[in-house]
């Protein structure tokens, strides 16, 4: 059995911190983990051979939310040949020296293939806001960072995704929405289990000051960007199984409601297959 209210994980107007109550975690889901895993990978390869489409899959979230092991465990088994892995770090000298979303469109997938954005567009609204400082670090043009700014960017973002999908590239983000005293406590398991001490990131306790800042620029960008064509959903993060679950699900249905199919052959292609099939029987 799959979850049944995921559809309701977006409703504008929201306060972020209400969305976990919207799903009930159910007792089977490792088991629905694996079954949707098995239904992306069944629709990865059709998207695959289509090559009309692409699916760019965004994950944003605050330290330690989970976005990396979500991914790993809902793409585990997918063909790595149709999968583009883009993890967005600082931007490099010459990455400033462009338009800020320059950086962010070397990185979209080609039609036939699934980009994943760990992290993304997106932190030019959060980490930015959060961090105005950075601005001058990038010598961006001087302009007043105030409420109309950002309400620009996220115009920007939202553009952008609009031409993605009237080009076929078809857009799903997801905020893994991490709960404050969660948060404390796997950074806490970083520094106090030996084999995780290699995860630990001082900045992330350094980030961890500004939570409410963040919480205000995520609830936001959200609420700006969220369209049916590209929708938000607010995964509840706290319980690792259930939001890959959750997830999972959620890919394996927008990949099914998509527009592919395996190509069919043409009636010269199919008397070419004739053709090499009577040579390789004679041979």
């Amino acid at each position: 059995m799959a979850f049944k209210t995921h559809e309701h994980l977006f409703t504008p107007g929201r306060a972020l911190s209400s969305y976990p109550t919207l799903i009930k975690r159910p007792n089977n889901v490792a088991a629905i983990l694996e079954s949707q895993v098995a239904r992306i990978i069944e629709s990865q390869e059709t998207l695959y051979a289509d090559g009309r489409h692409a699916l760019l899959l965004i994950f944003q979230g605050m330290d330690c939310a989970g976005k990396d092991s979500t991914i790993k465990h809902v793409l585990s088994g997918v063909n790595p040949q149709g999968v583009d892995v883009a993890n967005f770090r600082e931007p490099t000298r010459n990455e400033v020296a462009h338009s800020y979303l320059w950086r962010y469109w070397r990185q979209m997938p080609r039609r036939g293939l699934m980009g994943v954005f760990n992290r993304s567009h997106y932190e030019e609204v959060l980490v930015m806001r959060v961090h105005p400082e950075l601005f001058e670090e990038r010598r961006m043009p001087h302009q007043d960072l105030d409420d109309a700014f950002w309400a620009s960017r996220c115009a920007d973002l939202a553009y952008l995704e609009d031409h993605l999908t009237r080009n076929g590239i078809h857009v799903v983000k997801f905020f893994l929405n991490l709960s404050r005293e969660e948060q404390r406590e796997r950074l806490l398991g970083r520094i106090d289990r030996e084999h995780k001490n290699w995860k630990f990131d001082p900045r992330d306790v350094k980030e961890r000051q500004h939570w409410d800042d963040y919480r205000t620029a995520y609830a936001e960008a959200i609420e700006r960007t969220h369209t049916g064509e590209c929708p938000w959903y607010i995964i509840p993060a706290d319980h690792k199984p259930t939001t890959r679950a959750l997830v999972a699900q959620i890919i394996a249905e927008k990949l099914d409601a998509m527009p592919i199919r395996i190509p069919h052959l043409g009636t010269k292609a199919r008397e070419e297959l004739a053709t090499a099939r009577a040579v390789l029987m004679k041979d």
